[in-house]
């Protein structure tokens, strides 16, 4: 099924629109890779000058409720949006040089087992961000 083919049936499956702003806004989110409304509304605007701020944190809020787009906070900004159609995997964000890293949940297998069988606890990877240093920004501190 195609992005466009799955977009519309969840939305009408929820009762919603397929709307041209709808498709640019995941569009978007998908060519970005992880960005922000900003970065989002910026790639979107390339092509409709008129779609706005209001529109595009809209439109991501209902992405996200049909399971198309994810977030996570990779700062202490505002949430980054991904695509749901990527592996899932969680972040590594250096507090120095801001970089990201995707990383594959089976890293997390030992934690995700030991938070469910002793805290009773399911972890979402998707919106999982570590915060610390990388090695480059550890050794030029050094």
């Amino acid at each position: 099924m195609t992005v466009p083919d799955e977009l519309a049936d969840r939305l009408r499956g929820s009762g919603y629109r397929l709307t041209p702003q709808r498709q640019l806004i995941l569009r978007a989110v998908e060519d970005l890779g992880h960005a922000t409304v900003d970065e989002v509304l910026a790639k979107v605007r390339t092509q409709a000058s008129a779609v706005n701020a209001s529109t595009v944190y809209r439109t991501l809020e209902v992405l996200e409720e049909l399971g198309l787009v994810r977030h996570t906070h990779l700062s202490d900004r505002a949430p980054t949006y991904h695509s749901a159609r990527e592996p899932e995997h969680f972040h590594l964000v250096c507090r120095n040089c801001q970089q990201v890293r995707s990383v594959e949940p089976d890293v997390a297998t030992a934690l995700v087992e030991t938070l469910r069988a002793e805290h009773g606890f399911a972890v979402d990877l998707g919106h999982l961000a570590i915060f610390g240093t990388c090695v480059n920004c550890e050794l030029e501190s050094s």
